[in-house]
Parts: structure tokens; C-alpha cells; sequence
């Protein structure tokens, strides 16, 4: 039986966390196999929604996924959020935050998050934010060892500071580098 082949990715903006079309898949929608030329049964690790981007597991191996997944492995996000966030909204991130999944009222394990300075450089994105006359921004850096679905972008919205750009920088010991937007690499095992 031929070895596993794990990659990372920098899953850009616009892109489903999957490889195979299902029936609730819009045919026009972008999947990351589209992305590179990956080994069949290769799988992503882990989600990012279709509006966030950033660092993605890729492997051939989906008993690696339980691991990645489960809460014993970090993973950090930098969230451009609507405003000029306060230390008091940082330290409700911090506590954790009441959220809803799936009709049902969740809170967040406590986590760290703080803010990101100087203001990180990351390439331009599709699909523009905004600009200034809307308003001041602010990048905070969330890190969790959970993943409900869409849950920073609840947890900064449920503070009042809404996520305007999500990008995943880091998963373990793995960080997304220098890492182009639509590029991956293949590595010999996930460092966690």
C-alpha cells in the first residue's frame, strides 16, 4: 500500500473545504481540488467557510483528521473586525463567548485573543472589504482549540465587533509563513 501524501494550503477567498461535488454543492461554486494537482482520496482537514481563507491541512490520510480536529491542537486566526476593538471585548473572547450552533445556545471554551500589531500584510483579497469612509478597523489574533461552525466570526459578532476578513495563520505547530493565497506544499507529516 503506497505511503499517505499530506499538504498544506492557503485556502484563498471564494473556495468550498472540499473536493467532491455533493448534491447541495452549487455547480458554480470553486472546490480545492481545483487548486493543485492532489492524489485521489485526498481530503481537507478541517474547514474554513467559503469567506474566510488561510492555512488548510490536506492528506491522503483521514485517520489524521481526528487528531487535527479534536481540541488538544491550537488553531489561531487573525480577524479583521469592524472598529477599533476594546481590551474588554478582548477579555470577553478570552473568557469565552455565548454563541449559537445549530439553533442551540454554545459557550466557547476560554481562548486567547489579542490585538495584532503592527497591522499584518496579507495579499489583496477577490472579493474587496471596504475602505475608510466606513469607518476604523482592527485586527485581532483568536486562538481556539474548537471549531463550531463559522464560530470566530459569531464569537467576534457577538461582542460587536463583526469579522469583515478571516484568515487562518496557524494549526499546532504549522503556520501558514510565506505561504502564497492558492498555494500548497507538500510535507512529509503535520506537525501538531
Amino acid at each position: 500500500m503506497p505511503a499517505h501524501r499530506h499538504f498544506l494550503l492557503y485556502k484563498p477567498y471564494g473556495y468550498l473545504s472540499q473536493f467532491i461535488r455533493t448534491e447541495t454543492t452549487r455547480k458554480n461554486k470553486k472546490l480545492l481540488g481545483q487548486l493543485g494537482d492532489f492524489p485521489k482520496g485526498t481530503m481537507a482537514i478541517g474547514r474554513l467557510d467559503e469567506h474566510s481563507e488561510g492555512l488548510i491541512f490536506l492528506t491522503t490520510d483521514g485517520m489524521q483528521s481526528h487528531i487535527i480536529t479534536s481540541t488538544k491542537v491550537e488553531k489561531e486566526y487573525y480577524a479583521q473586525v469592524d472598529g477599533e476593538i476594546t481590551l474588554e471585548a478582548l477579555k470577553k473572547l478570552q473568557e469565552g463567548i455565548e454563541i449559537t450552533v445549530k439553533k442551540h445556545k454554545y459557550l466557547t471554551l476560554p481562548g486567547k485573543a489579542d490585538i495584532v500589531s503592527p497591522t499584518p500584510i496579507f495579499e489583496e483579497r477577490a472579493k474587496k472589504i471596504r475602505d475608510e469612509r466606513h469607518g476604523p478597523t482592527s485586527w485581532v489574533s483568536i486562538t481556539i482549540k474548537e471549531g463550531k461552525y463559522r464560530q470566530v466570526r459569531k464569537m467576534t459578532a457577538a461582542i460587536g465587533f463583526p469579522t469583515l476578513r478571516l484568515i487562518r495563520v496557524r494549526i499546532g505547530n504549522v503556520v501558514l509563513g510565506d505561504l502564497k493565497s492558492g498555494k500548497s506544499i507538500e510535507i512529509e507529516q503535520f506537525d501538531y
